[in-house]
């Protein structure tokens, strides 16, 4: 105190300054201080320490590393034989997968040679991504364009691409599907056949249209092809392209197993002896062909036999009949290979003589049958539709237009007619029925005709016994309908029940159209005990059997909760 009595007045208040500070700072410090032991703290107790033992993940077998780096690219494990359009397999984002796997090989010295085969194995490149990062990208590609061109991206990957296979041999050869753009693979043939030049181990590549027409621009890119991959497993021809085709019969592509002809006008001699070249072909279709005539399928010392073919597509041929498909399914080999037959608007095939295919055809598993019908079937009856191997059948038959001496459109007679082939259960296996009439999954709720209880035991029951799928569409809807039907499991009285009650429901989440607001409708369909099914209707109203409904097992037009609907079955069609 004596001390600080000798300072002046402006010293004292200079030392009093200065304390003031140092326990400002002092204070400061010690807020600090608190604030590094609570951040430690909260370390402690929420950031546990590091593992440090042994690497569990290098441990991964390489099966389960491919497995979850198929997961994180899903579009890598594509390996379909159809273009970039119609090959989509996940509703994500492929770029930004793409991306993901891309990162996943660099990461680890391990992990790069099982993601980098999975990154080239089935290559897509896409214009767009199908993500928020699109706006993000455009808008950054809008600045930089504002003064320089703008820049095709899609072309630009494939550039990229070309000029990563091309310096790195163990890419290129990994490389098996390349899927482009359309715009892309039409207006870049140039760096497509630089880029499919190395690739040896190419199985399919996207091609422009021209490449099928036999385009010159395309002569390049096909020279490369056929010279560079030789293992390319599916091709078309379209018209002009007839001497292409005739190149086939130099050996070239002898891997090729799906092969599309349509609007070609070459000799039979010439296209027996191109199919016949090919010796692992599988797949073939024929479109828009009038001129081929069912002699193709004739058996001729002179020229090899026609190719015993596992999937046979006939598009607008009309010359080829039932009797040709019956003569080629004779033969031991072509009968015990074909498994899918499709016929859309073949009129020489017409659905009364279907059922002679069918049986020829003892191995078929799955039938599409597609045709616009103006007339109903013959009076004669036909033989039901009859097979012990079939599971799919596509019975697409649309009327052209409505009789005008009948008051029923063509095609219910051909409906009744398959109706007729599933109650009689000459189609024991059949699984998946795909038809074009919005109201045929409700007319198999009808019950066939029931025989008197005295004969009862001279006439087995009526009926499929198999769970049927049915996928029904009408003309101004876009998606299929499913319904699920269940037979009962045995005979009994009318309207019981055996081991619980099968259902059929309608269901949204199946594939409803527009037209059903969005809601899930759901319809009961139980076994009467005689091969029908009891149609079970709305909540406020009495169970009907189907029969009491139509009259008969002619087919009715009753719906739940629309039980007065006009009737639609006609006497006259009882026999169908």
């Amino acid at each position: 105190m004596a001390r600080r009595s000798h300072l002046s007045p402006r010293e004292r208040d200079r030392e009093g300054t200065l304390v003031r500070i140092m326990g400002f700072m002092k204070h400061f410090r010690s807020r600090s201080k608190l604030r590094d032991k609570e951040k430690d703290l909260h370390q402690q107790h929420f950031f546990p320490a590091v593992y440090t033992g042994p690497d569990r993940i290098s441990r991964l077998p390489e099966k389960v590393l491919r497995l979850i780096f198929q997961n994180v690219c899903p579009h890598s494990t594509d390996e379909t034989y159809e273009s970039s359009e119609s090959s989509i397999v996940s509703d994500g984002c492929m770029l930004c997968d793409l991306r993901d796997l891309a990162n996943c090989s660099k990461t680890r010295r391990q992990w790069y040679p099982i993601a980098s085969g999975l990154l080239y194995h089935s290559i897509r490149i896409d214009a767009v991504h199908y993500c928020e990062l699109e706006e993000i990208f455009s808008e950054k590609r809008r600045r930089k364009s504002r003064n320089h061109e703008a820049v095709d991206t899609p072309t630009a990957r494939l550039q990229l691409l070309c000029r990563t296979v091309r310096d790195n041999q163990y890419c290129a050869s990994a490389v098996q599907f390349l899927k482009l753009p359309y715009m892309t693979r039409e207006t870049s043939k140039a760096d497509l056949a630089r880029t499919v030049s190395v690739l040896p181990n190419l199985l399919y590549v996207d091609l422009p249209e021209g490449f099928f027409t036999g385009d010159p621009s395309c002569h390049t890119l096909r020279q490369e092809l056929q010279v560079r991959c030789p293992h390319i497993r599916k091709m078309k021809y379209e018209a002009g392209a007839e001497q292409s085709l005739e190149l086939l019969l130099q050996r070239h592509w002898q891997d090729l197993q799906i092969l599309e002809i349509s609007k070609l006008r070459v000799e039979p001699t010439i296209l027996r002896q191109v199919l016949a070249s090919l010796p692992v072909i599988r797949n073939l279709t024929i479109s828009d062909m009038p001129w081929l005539e069912s002699s193709i399928f004739q058996s001729n010392q002179m020229i090899p036999e026609f190719p015993a073919l596992h999937t046979l597509t006939l598009n607008r041929a009309p010359g080829i009949t039932a009797d040709g498909l019956v003569q080629y399914l004779s033969r031991s080999d072509t009968r015990g290979s074909l498994r899918i037959l499709k016929l859309k608007e073949c009129s020489g095939i017409p659905v009364s003589t279907l059922h002679s295919v069918l049986w020829a055809a003892s191995h078929l598993v799955e039938l599409s049958i597609i045709a616009q019908v103006a007339n109903s079937l013959p009076l004669e009856p036909i033989p039901p539709l009859q097979s012990i191997s079939l599971k799919t059948l596509h019975f697409e038959i649309t009327s052209i237009s409505s009789n005008q001496h009948s008051l029923y459109p063509p095609a219910l007679s051909y409906y009744n007619y398959l109706t007729n082939s599933l109650m009689s259960n000459s189609l024991p296996a059949l699984r998946e029925l795909y038809v074009r009439d919005p109201d045929f999954p409700e007319s198999l709720t009808l019950a066939p005709p029931i025989v008197p209880f005295a004969d009862s035991p001279q006439h087995a029951p009526r009926g499929f016994h198999q769970q049927l799928e049915v996928f029904s569409k009408g003309l101004d809807e876009l998606e299929w309908v499913y319904t699920s039907v269940m037979p009962s499991e045995g005979p009994g009285r009318r309207g019981s029940m055996s081991g619980g009650r099968p259902l059929s429901a309608y269901t949204a989440s199946k594939g409803l159209g527009a037209h059903w607001g969005g809601e899930a409708r759901k319809s009961v369909v139980v076994g009467n005990g005689f091969g029908g099914f009891l149609a079970v209707p709305a909540d406020d109203e009495r169970p009907r059997t189907a029969g009491s409904l139509s009259g008969g097992g002619s087919r009715g037009s009753w719906v739940p909760g629309h039980a007065s609907r006009e009737h639609r079955g006609s006497k006259a069609d009882l026999w169908r």
